[in-house]
């Protein structure tokens, strides 16, 4: 029976023990959601745009499909393909799609001259990157194909501005925070474990923080879902943090220097006095990093943040030198199958093919080979691509797994959780494996990505 070790992946060493505050974003770090959550979000964005951009009826008809996009994708607005890249800007070469239909190499190396992408051609790029990108990537997808299908011409760019727009707007109108919270059951997931973490951090003397584009009414109904049946009476959770802002229009939060206004949730609107404190029983809306700095006198290396998006949430206080924390919901399922016997197998099958094509190549020039090595190097090299085509259908059928290509290579990305997290998890209760007071160092023999060491094995035991 294999154990699967799920915990903190560590990019940069961090010490526990010299934290004292963490901060929090809301949806998909705190808050985690159903599967259904993306439909949710594909159908009212489609619906948006047949209202109010025009877009043909028969785009109504279109479902969402939880088999087709990945998280980490690219979208190219010049000339309307959905790829996914390697760690270094390469094309993976059985995942890039103009509209469903996935395009051959000869079709990539046509399109852009070669498979990677040069700065010029990556200006173009648009990069989606947190969960609600699931619900975007495929509609992109399906609109694109439903002009290609149709024979009319269309900018590629437009089909990117309109999408955007629309899963937009059914964020910032309330469209979707309304349906969540008209049927929490069918869209959040419960998890104690958060409260105990929570509470843990509390009890240690640690300061909290909850900073979210979400608006408050949402949030708070959201975590009176998750939490409040632990607590047992109402506003409870709010006692767990020192500093509650909503609408923080992350990730501007950061960069400009708006001014932080007080929140009054049952009138609904903003008071106008200047905020120079925070007060743990109010609300605060929109400001910016440099005031939030100057009103808690909290320093960088002393705070920590967690966030699902790697640009808007955790590039940001990356740079102003706070230590961060990516919430990677799916590396759970993806340690999950790379460490499943099944896949280890096609795994080392993949690996001694490779192994065994390049001694061939190695010893065998190409005027010396007869009929018979030909064929053998044709049968190694289709037995190959089977492997590597069933290793990808266990993660995804299309786009493979998040973390790295077909052949291995880490992916665009790890890339970016490399540059932009400190440490990675699945959900931040993890830290609760671990002692406040703990040292997280990087592993010292590993790959990129931490998290792709191993575990132990009885796939070839006897």
């Amino acid at each position: 029976m294999m154990i699967l070790c799920l915990g903190i992946y560590v990019n940069k060493n961090l010490r526990l023990d010299n934290i004292q505050v963490y901060g929090f974003d809301y949806d998909y770090t705190l808050a985690h959601y159903s599967s259904h959550l993306q439909s949710l979000i594909y159908d009212l964005a489609k619906k948006h745009m047949v209202n109010e951009f025009r877009y043909p009826d028969v785009c109504t008809q279109f479902e969402y499909d939880p088999t087709f996009p990945i998280r980490g994708l690219y979208y190219d607005k010049l000339k309307g393909c959905l790829m996914k890249l390697d760690f270094f800007g390469s094309i993976e070469p059985d995942g890039c799609y103009f509209g469903r239909r996935k395009l051959s190499r000869k079709e990539i190396e046509s399109m852009y001259g070669t498979r990677h992408i040069g700065r010029d051609q990556a200006r173009g790029l648009v990069g989606l990157m947190d969960f609600f990108c699931f619900s975007e990537a495929c509609l992109i997808a399906d609109m694109v194909q439903y002009f290609v299908d149709a024979k009319l011409e269309f900018d590629a760019s437009n089909i990117y501005n309109d999408v955007n727009r629309a899963i937009q707007h059914v964020h910032r109108s309330g469209l979707v925070h309304r349906g969540i919270l008209a049927d929490p059951n069918r869209y959040l997931l419960k998890n104690g474990q958060l409260l105990r973490f929570l509470r843990m951090l509390k009890d240690k003397g640690k300061k909290l923080f909850l900073l979210t584009n979400s608006p408050y009414n949402f949030v708070d109904g959201g975590m009176r879902f998750l939490m409040e049946e632990s607590f047992g009476f109402g506003d409870s959770w709010r006692e767990l943090f020192d500093v509650v802002i909503a609408k923080a229009n992350k990730p501007e939060f950061y960069t400009s220097e708006h001014p932080f206004r007080c929140y009054d949730s049952e009138r609904d609107n903003l008071a106008f006095t200047k905020v120079d404190a925070f007060d743990p029983k109010k609300v605060y809306y929109h400001g910016c990093l440099k005031s939030f700095l100057e009103i808690t006198k909290w320093h960088g290396p002393e705070v920590i943040y967690f966030g699902d998006h790697l640009f808007s949430d955790l590039r940001g206080p990356s740079k102003a030198g706070w230590r961060t924390a990516a919430i990677i919901h799916e590396l759970e399922r993806e340690i999950q199958i790379q460490n499943d016997d099944s896949y280890r197998f096609e795994q080392a099958k993949f690996h001694i093919i490779q192994e065994l094509l390049g001694r061939f190549h190695a010893t065998v020039s190409n005027n010396q080979r007869s009929e018979a090595c030909q064929s053998l190097l044709d049968e190694l090299n289709n037995a190959r691509q089977r492997a590597r085509d069933t290793m990808k259908q266990m993660f995804n059928r299309s786009f493979g797994a998040t973390f790295v290509t077909d052949t291995g290579q880490e992916s665009a990305f790890s890339y970016h959780i490399h540059q932009y997290a400190d440490v990675y998890t699945s959900k931040p209760e993890n830290f609760l494996l671990y002692r406040p007071e703990a040292w997280l160092h990087v592993p010292y023999d590993i790959k990129i990505m931490p998290h792709h060491v191993k575990v132990a094995s009885t796939l070839f035991k006897t």
